[in-house]
């Protein structure tokens, strides 16, 4: 069991190592996604394990919080500025969400996470003669 577990773990941090800048931003999108997906499951069962509702949107916060600081926002331009403003609302809504427990603004975030995360696959899917893009306004390395 503990190799098993030890080649996962090898082969997560070999993806993450090797991806390119929009593969690990759709990477942190969808681990945001499903933070939030447990927590809106949590929170749909009438749980009394609140810890837990708690933890996961506030790792989807710290997720939020890593996009955050990895604009570009010199390089960004307005849409880096743009996604700043977003990236703020989101950690706002959902820590109102998770201090009331109340479902609708955590769905709120996650409709337009969804949305975020759509186009940036579509980014990353783009080549360019040939290649997959390595450049861009959203600088990840931090």
């Amino acid at each position: 069991m503990a190799y098993q577990q030890s080649s996962v773990h090898a082969y997560r941090q070999t993806s993450v190592k090797t991806a390119s800048q929009g593969r690990i931003i759709v990477m942190l999108y969808d681990e945001a996604l499903r933070q939030i997906d447990a927590a809106l499951g949590l929170l749909g069962e009438n749980t009394r394990e609140l810890d837990r509702v708690n933890n996961a949107l506030v790792k989807a916060q710290d997720i939020i919080t890593e996009l955050m600081v990895s604009l570009d926002l010199e390089q960004g331009g307005e849409i880096a500025q743009n996604l700043l403003r977003l990236y703020l609302f989101f950690n706002d809504r959902l820590m109102e969400g998770n201090v009331k427990k109340e479902e609708g603004p955590i769905r709120e975030v996650r409709g337009l996470m969804v949305d975020l995360r759509d186009a940036w696959k579509q980014i990353e899917n783009v080549t360019v003669d040939g290649r997959a893009p390595t450049t861009g306004g959203v600088n990840i390395a931090g």
